[in-house]
């Protein structure tokens, strides 16, 4: 019996803006309430619900290698102190490698690796994230998965789009490889590089090494693009290595924010610099599935390929309805709703299905919406059960403020049919600024 699949993600674009420090003290938030990190031997953190980790003080030796494990969200790091962090040795969000049998993890707050393309199984393609590496697709010649993109763009068949700002807020990670297919065996994509946040009310000392690169890719799949790391601190100091670069895959972004920069070590790429801002923005805004076809979505998707968040059965009837929820989006905000199958298209199947239209409505704190979407049963020439991601757009008012000379008002946050994404600001002039 043939199943309806649909898969999808939970998207969360936040805009946010470094507030301009009135006096020159920056205070990191931390309680101190998970005392002080100073790990002996390697160490793997695990990494709480919120992704907020409050410390007294933090001190990484020379030779000790900090890593993470993840929460059920993925989400980015914040590692808060309320006193001097110092890293002599090593701290590591880099992305997972694929295998031949699983494709790369994100680093965390970073996006999985794509599916590997396989003759036999009609599923998967690109890489997971705003700047996922596209798939290699139904074909019979070895094909090679594109890159993933971050701040830059990963060569060959990537993303077209570079995403995100040089404030880093929200905190974000890279982007994930696509899948490829090498003539003979599944080729999944690489993981993308993680975001972490280390912020300090007192001095950070840097002589180690923090990383946040992509994950590489079996055979033919792509690489995922490295990611974020943010320091920030009354003062920031030492001679040690900040690396979100990447080889085949796109660039990360790295920042420093303090009132006395002594930092004379080595980023890549480059870091931005700035006085401190917010540490983690204004309160981002955030929407969610709630519902496909009346079946119930899961509170924490999965956002896998092999095991969809939600199966429709094959006697459902098209057009099927979709409930969304909202935080902090002004009530009567439009958002249009697409279905793109993914898989083995063929000419009946079009890259994207038509655009509908809901209204948010309750209040701006929590709104809800519903469309009707029509979702296809088939994506095969052989008829086998397609998976299909559901995409939201919105545009919508802001208190204005000021970006590079132009007074904005509104934000508008798009996911292309293709799979990428946009963030742009909309001046009160018309003009429109593509931000990532």
């Amino acid at each position: 019996m043939k199943k309806w699949t649909l898969l999808f993600t939970l998207l969360l674009m936040a805009v946010g803006t470094a507030a301009q420090a009135t006096i020159s003290t920056f205070v990191s938030g931390s309680t101190g309430a998970d005392g002080a990190l100073n790990p002996s031997t390697n160490t793997i953190v695990t990494i709480p619900a919120s992704g907020v980790m409050n410390y007294t003080t933090i001190n990484v030796p020379a030779g000790i290698t900090v890593t993470f494990l993840a929460n059920a969200l993925n989400t980015p790091i914040a590692l808060l102190a309320t006193g001097n962090v110092t890293i002599a040795g090593t701290i590591s969000v880099n992305g997972g490698n694929a295998t031949a049998t699983a494709p790369g993890t994100g680093g965390p707050g970073g996006f999985g690796g794509g599916i590997a393309y396989n003759p036999y199984v009609v599923i998967g393609g690109s890489g997971l994230g705003p700047g996922g590496g596209q798939g290699a697709g139904p074909t019979t010649t070895p094909t090679t998965g594109g890159n993933g993109s971050y701040a830059g763009i990963g060569t060959g068949n990537s993303a077209p789009t570079t995403y995100g700002n040089i404030n880093i807020l929200p905190l974000i990670g890279g982007s994930g490889g696509g899948g490829g297919f090498n003539g003979f065996y599944q080729s999944f994509g690489g993981g993308g590089g993680g975001a972490i946040l280390i912020a300090s009310t007192g001095t950070i000392t840097h002589t180690g090494t923090i990383t946040a690169k992509g994950g590489g890719g079996f055979s033919a799949g792509g690489a995922g693009s490295a990611g974020a790391i943010k320091l920030m601190a009354n003062n920031v100091t030492g001679s040690g290595t900040i690396d979100a670069s990447s080889g085949t895959g796109g660039t990360g972004r790295t920042r420093i924010e303090s009132f006395n920069l002594s930092f004379y070590g080595t980023s890549n790429p480059a870091f931005t610099y700035g006085i401190p801002g917010s540490v983690f923005g204004s309160a981002p805004p955030s929407i969610a599935i709630t519902s496909i076809a009346g079946i119930s979505a899961p509170a924490i998707p999965t956002g896998s390929f092999v095991a969809p968040d939600v199966s429709l059965p094959n006697t459902t009837v098209n057009p099927v309805p979709v409930t969304i929820t909202a935080t902090n989006i002004p009530v009567g905000t439009n958002f249009t709703i697409r279905v793109i199958p993914s898989g083995w298209k063929t000419t009946a199947v079009t890259n994207d299905l038509p655009v509908v239209t809901t209204t948010l409505s309750g209040t701006t704190a929590f709104s809800t919406g519903s469309a009707n979407v029509t979702i296809p049963p088939t994506c095969s020439a052989i008829g086998l059960a397609c998976t299909s991601v559901i995409v939201a757009q919105a545009t919508f008012t802001v208190t204005a403020f000021n970006y590079n000379g132009e007074e904005i008002d509104q934000v508008r946050v798009a996911r292309s049919s293709n799979g990428t994404s946009g963030l742009f600001y909309i001046a009160k002039s018309g003009k429109e600024i593509k931000v990532s």
